[in-house]
């Protein structure tokens, strides 16, 4: 049975010490491909560098994470949108954030609708990271809705009304992590309940956010494992089933 972690920042200070056998790890517990999102212009050269090291095993992203945005932010996207070639899966991660402060709201908007062209000018999906601004993100999709070649809408949290506004975006899937195995997450109830298994793809965000049994440690590509298995308990079905669904959604998705 094999699956894969589309969102992973293995290209990190955390995993500088022993890459290798993360990977390795990860290939023993059934991961058969990891992407990697650029989230500023140093990690494009790091995710590079790292699926150079393990190719047609890790995969690029390129793209400006919103928490990045900031007042030199236009100059940033103009030096990334020179990078952008056909090593590139997709355009992330890129976003909203408006969690901790709405600062840059402006600026993370401009940023996020920039980049949003480049997905429908180059055919590639989007990785969309949204916290706390869901109403403005959907409203900019909006407009260019029909254009959009679709994407994940990473680290789904929400209730099933956030859900189901997400899925009305064609080809569009929500990337599900560690939370789900949260004991206090909601998820087990409202993915089953909205969700269909065709809309949903497998992730860490290593290394953050590790899912029970291992939360509070360095999460790693392994992991997603037990995101799987507990999908499964969720659904209702086998492992193997959920593995062969969310494998389909990413080829339909990425087309890797």
């Amino acid at each position: 049975m094999n699956f894969i972690d589309t969102h992973a920042h293995l290209d990190g200070e955390e995993f500088k010490e022993d890459l290798a056998e993360v990977i390795a790890r990860a290939q023993e517990a059934g991961v058969s491909k990891i992407f990697l999102p650029a989230v500023d212009l140093n990690s494009v050269d790091t995710i590079l560098s790292a699926c150079q090291r393990h190719p047609d095993y890790l995969f690029p992203m390129l793209g400006l994470h919103p928490e990045e945005v900031r007042g030199d932010y236009l100059h940033v996207l103009e030096q990334m949108r020179g990078m952008l070639d056909k090593r590139f899966i997709a355009i992330g991660e890129v976003g909203l954030d408006y969690y901790w402060s709405r600062e840059f709201e402006h600026e993370q908007l401009e940023a996020f609708e920039e980049q949003v062209k480049w997905s429908i000018e180059t055919r590639l999906p989007l990785m969309i990271h949204c916290r706390k601004a869901q109403n403005e993100m959907v409203k900019l999709m909006r407009h260019c809705e029909k254009e959009l070649p679709g994407g994940v809408f990473h680290c789904f949290t929400g209730n099933a009304h956030e859900a189901e506004e997400l899925l009305t975006f064609d080809n569009f899937v929500l990337g599900i992590g560690g939370v789900l195995t949260f004991k206090k997450s909601h998820l087990p109830e409202v993915l089953p309940a909205v969700v269909p298994l065709n809309r949903i793809v497998l992730e860490t965000d290593s290394p953050y956010m590790a899912p029970v049994p291992h939360r509070g440690q360095r999460n790693e590509s392994a992991y997603v494992s037990c995101v799987l298995e507990k999908l499964a308990e969720a659904y209702g079905v086998s492992p193997e089933t959920v593995a062969a669904e969310t494998n389909k959604n990413v080829e339909r998705v990425f087309h890797v």
